[in-house]
C-alpha cells in the first residue's frame, strides 16, 4: 500500500511539472539539445568558453579559470544560460522551417540577443523612456522654481510641487530597472522592474486621487494614502518573498 501511494504521488508531481512548464521548455528535443550542451560546451558549430568550467572555477583539464573583467561579469551568461539560450534559438529555426508558429520558453518568449543583451528593441524603448521622464522633471523643476513666482521662503505656490517630484524620481527608477531587466533577463532584475513598476502604479493611483479631487488637507491625504500605501508594499514584498506570477503582471 505505501508503494502505491509513493508511485501515486510522484505520478501526481510529475504531472503538476508538465502542466506549468511552457510549450518550448516540455519540447523533449530542446530538452535534449540543453542536456547535450552542458555535457560537451557546443550546441551544433557554437561552442562556449564557460562549459570547459567546473563550478568552483578550475577548468576541466586541470587548468586554472580566468576571470572575465567586472564589466562583463554581470551579464551572469554561464553555461547553463548560454546553453539554454542558443538551444531554444536552434530549436526556433528548427519549429519555423517546419511552419510552426514559436513556442514560450521557461514562460517567455524567444528572443535573438546582441552583444550580450537579451532584447535590444525593449531596451532601447525603456532608454527612450527613461530620457523622457528626466526631460519633463527637468522642465518642471525649471518651471516652478525658475519662471513661475515663488513664496517669500522660496517654496513655490503649486501645492502638489513635492508629490510630482516623487513621480518623477519613481518613474525614472522603474524605466532605469525595465532597461537593466530586458538587458538581462535574471531573477534580481525581474523583481526590482516589477517591484519599481508596481511602486509607481500605487503611486500613480495616490497622486490622481489627490490631484484629481484637489485634496489640500494633510489629514486627509494621509487617509487617502496610507492604504494604497499598505496595499502596495504588501503587493511588493508578496512578489519579492512568497510567489511571482509573471503571466499576471504582462498588463
Amino acid at each position: 500500500m505505501p508503494r502505491s501511494w509513493v508511485g501515486w504521488c510522484l505520478t501526481v508531481f510529475s504531472l503538476i511539472a508538465v502542466l506549468e512548464a511552457s510549450e518550448g521548455d516540455a519540447d523533449p528535443v530542446y530538452r535534449n539539445c540543453a542536456q547535450l550542451c552542458e555535457k560537451t560546451g557546443c550546441v551544433k558549430d557554437n561552442c562556449f568558453q564557460q562549459c570547459n568550467f567546473t563550478s568552483s572555477g578550475d577548468r576541466l583539464d586541470g587548468g586554472q579559470y580566468l576571470q572575465e573583467p567586472l564589466y562583463l561579469q554581470w551579464k551572469q551568461w554561464d553555461c547553463h544560460s548560454d546553453c539554454r539560450c542558443h538551444c531554444m534559438l536552434s530549436r526556433e529555426e528548427e519549429r519555423q522551417w517546419l511552419g510552426h508558429k514559436p513556442a514560450k520558453y521557461h514562460g517567455k518568449w524567444p528572443f535573438l540577443r546582441i552583444y550580450g543583451i537579451q532584447k535590444p528593441v525593449s531596451v532601447a524603448f525603456s532608454a527612450l523612456n527613461l530620457a523622457m521622464h528626466f526631460h519633463g522633471w527637468i522642465s518642471f523643476f525649471i518651471l516652478i522654481y525658475y519662471k513661475l513666482a515663488l513664496e517669500d521662503n522660496r517654496k513655490a505656490f503649486y501645492e502638489f510641487t513635492g508629490f510630482w517630484h516623487i513621480y518623477g524620481m519613481l518613474a525614472m527608477n522603474s524605466w532605469f530597472w525595465s532597461a537593466v531587466f530586458h538587458s538581462r533577463d535574471v531573477d534580481p532584475t525581474e523583481k526590482l522592474d516589477y517591484s519599481s513598476a508596481v511602486a509607481l502604479l500605487g503611486y500613480s493611483l495616490i497622486l490622481a486621487i489627490l490631484r484629481v479631487f484637489n485634496v489640500k488637507i494633510e489629514a486627509a491625504r494621509i487617509m487617502i494614502s496610507a492604504p494604497l500605501i499598505a496595499f502596495t508594499t504588501t503587493h511588493i514584498l508578496y512578489l519579492n518573498f512568497y510567489t511571482f506570477d509573471y503571466g499576471k503582471h504582462l498588463v
